[in-house]
């Protein structure tokens, strides 16, 4: 049977979800496809604007606009055409209740959960075509998809995506993935930028700058006991200050344990990312 089966609504800059249609559907391949959608939800700011992908007997077809991103899952025999336009209605409704400023600033999952009321009523009208009313978006949508196809996904270029990687699994099954760290902010950057102007100053007086480096790649890349790390480096930089006191006076003192302070403050703030709950979508 011809059916929308699962929608959702992601920001696109990093993939957070912002509003899902709930359902309780238990068929395994639709379970496996939704996980896999959580997967290229992250990754949309590396796709067209107009993606369909074929996976099992599922297609899954996304838009997106404005930093906003909307997926949708639909049987193999499902029209592309009614896709795309319960697609853009989503689309149209979303922009119009919430505006750009509100969507920037979410910060917690599925903000907008309310919005799957509207995601269920229009997924049902779609699943029965014969009571959909605007026929003609109907037929600007089809002249618009033959003017402009959609982009079709291959599988290399679902490679990078979670649970749509090609190649074997690694045979060191040890190895944990790397964790990913929460978005940088405009603080981290200044702090990183102070912390390698530093490093620069200390090897221009031929000091060794190797804190001020570990600091950047502490603040960049996740390790383990990365804040004890980066507290010694701290304590390395006020050690070689106080061995360089005779040779600096006391505001080039000051601005490198400033610094050094600000950046070990910037790595203890960027925390790793958490799994992000389901909420049963």
């Amino acid at each position: 049977m011809s059916m929308v089966l699962f929608a959702s609504v992601v920001r696109v800059r990093d993939g957070l979800p912002l509003s899902a249609s709930t359902d309780y559907e238990q068929d395994k391949g639709l379970q496996e496809t939704k996980r896999h959608l959580k997967g290229l939800s992250k990754k949309l700011s590396q796709f067209p604007d107009r993606c369909t992908f074929k996976t099992g007997q599922y297609n899954v077809n996304f838009t997106s606009s404005l930093g906003v991103g909307y997926l949708m899952v639909c049987t193999d025999s499902y029209p592309n055409v009614l896709a795309f336009c319960f697609l853009d209605e989503l689309q149209r409704e979303f922009i119009v209740t919430y505006d750009t400023k509100r969507i920037n600033s979410a910060v917690r999952p599925y903000s907008f959960i309310e919005f799957d009321n509207f995601i269920q009523k229009t997924k049902q009208r779609y699943n029965s075509p014969r009571s959909l009313s605007t026929k003609i978006n109907l037929a600007d949508m089809q002249t618009e998809i033959k003017l402009r196809p959609p982009y079709q996904l291959s599988p290399e270029d679902l490679g990078s995506v979670n649970g749509f990687s090609q190649h074997p699994p690694s045979k060191y099954k040890g190895i944990a993935p790397h964790q990913m760290l929460e978005p940088v902010t405009l603080a981290g950057v200044v702090s990183c930028v102070l912390s390698l102007l530093c490093a620069a100053l200390n090897l221009l007086r031929g000091v060794h700058a190797i804190e001020s480096i570990l600091q950047c790649y502490l603040f960049a890349y996740y390790s383990v006991w990365r804040n004890i790390k980066s507290f010694l480096a701290f304590a390395l930089i006020c050690l070689c200050n106080m061995y360089l006191y005779e040779l600096r006076n006391m505001w080039q003192i000051l601005f490198h344990v400033t610094v050094g302070a600000f950046i070990t403050l910037q790595i203890r703030l960027r925390l790793p990312q958490g799994k992000a709950p389901d909420y049963n979508v």
